[in-house]
């Protein structure tokens, strides 16, 4: 094999195709980078709404906790407020009271409600068994009213406070009941607002990811067209490679036979003048020896096969 024709068989000899191997071997690793770049964005995908899933049913578990709550808030909120207004209502009406028997008194009256009640009876009992002129009497009578006017109010003082601690009583309990459902409503809906963000950033990461995707999808599509172009390329060169070879090859045979052809004719013309020297030199002779023999002169053996020779059998 000729020198020409290795270089031709060695795609380092072509500096154009050397370019586009060189090329296509860049062009791969991008697509290989592209390809691997892809995956580990599904994968991350797959994390992210994963965790979206996750996210939504905790703050559908959390929407139907506060849904509770709230229906428990409006069982309970009207009681709590009617109750806080009767409660206001009987401590108004205790001051009422104080405000009628002095609150200093009363207070002190009120200590002594079993003493009063006594002294009522003392004196009902005075009135009745006792000899009494009409002035003594008249302020008995006076006092009875008097001590049955501060019993009745202290009664009334005794049912209120108790109407009114029954009523506080039930009103704290409620109060840390309401308290209670407010702060779970503060709870739930500081991590609903929490969860909302959390699912809106994870949201925003998902359609980053998405369109990070597409833009490495399109760029691998674009190397695969690249690609495709570069081994049209190649194969065009290879094509024209090839198709000058087999032209070489032609042309090389054609001059081989050519050369043959050439030299078969040389050898056929020398091999025809080598004859005709032959005979010319056999016709000289043959008649230098007629020649002779003309002469009468004695002719030799060969002289006489030149002139009765045949020179075809020569």
């Amino acid at each position: 094999m000729s020198t020409a024709t290795t270089a031709n068989n060695n795609p380092e000899s072509d500096p154009n195709m050397k370019t586009l191997l060189e090329f296509k071997k860049t062009v791969l690793d991008e697509q290989k980078q592209g390809d691997k770049k892809i995956e580990e964005i599904n994968t991350r995908l797959e994390a992210v709404k994963k965790q979206i899933d996750e996210e939504r049913m905790q703050l559908d578990e959390l929407r139907t906790k506060l849904k509770s709550v709230n229906e428990e808030k409006d069982a309970d909120y009207p009681k709590f407020v009617e109750l806080r207004n009767n409660l206001i209502e009987a401590k108004n009406q205790m001051k009422s009271l104080d405000d009628k028997v002095g609150q200093a008194k009363s207070r002190r009256d009120r200590s002594e409600l079993h003493g009063l009640t006594k002294a009522l009876e003392q004196i009902e009992r005075d009135i009745q068994t006792k000899k009494l002129s009409k002035e003594e009497e008249r302020k008995l009578v006076a006092r009875s009213k008097e001590i049955a006017t501060k019993l009745h109010t202290l009664k009334m003082m005794h049912k209120k406070e108790n109407q009114y601690r029954e009523i506080s009583t039930q009103y704290d309990e409620l109060r840390s009941r309401v308290n209670r459902i407010f702060r779970q409503k503060e709870e739930f809906g500081n991590k609903i607002g929490k969860l909302k963000e959390s699912i809106e950033s994870l949201v925003n990461t998902r359609e980053a990811l998405y369109e990070e995707r597409r833009q490495v999808i399109h760029a691998v599509r674009e190397a695969a067209a690249k690609l495709e172009m570069i081994d049209t390329q190649l194969n065009a060169i290879a094509f024209k490679k090839s198709r000058m070879a087999h032209g070489e090859s032609r042309q090389k045979k054609t001059k081989e036979m050519e050369e043959r052809r050439v030299a078969r004719q040389e050898a056929m013309q020398e091999r025809v003048r080598r004859d005709k020297e032959y005979q010319d030199r056999w016709n000289a002779l043959r008649e230098a020896a007629m020649k002779k023999m003309s002469s009468g002169e004695k002719l030799t053996f060969d002289e006489m096969k030149l002139i009765f020779g045949d020179s075809a059998q020569e």
